[in-house]
């Protein structure tokens, strides 16, 4: 089990950033709904919540990285443009 979250983190590595933020907005709208099973009584494993949540902050760092790359790669072409 500990090898597939390590394919499945490799993987998500791989994406593009429109890939992971489209994952990220399924993964939070199947949280949603986990939440409302949860409120309601009907949840098979109550440890899913806490690995969703675990999931999604994954992918929002994954993001987050991303736009840093971005934005130095921006700054750096700026400043090799003024000189």
């Amino acid at each position: 089990m500990a090898e597939a979250k390590k394919f499945r983190k490799a993987d998500d590595k791989k994406l593009s950033y429109a890939e992971l933020v489209t994952k990220r907005n399924e993964l939070k709208k199947e949280y949603m709904d986990l939440r409302f099973q949860a409120v309601v009584g009907h949840v098979d494993n109550p440890m899913q919540k806490r690995t969703m949540r675990r999931e999604i902050a994954r992918l929002n760092t994954l993001i987050h990285q991303q736009d840093l790359e971005k934005f130095r790669k921006a700054a750096a072409e700026a400043i090799a443009a003024k000189n």
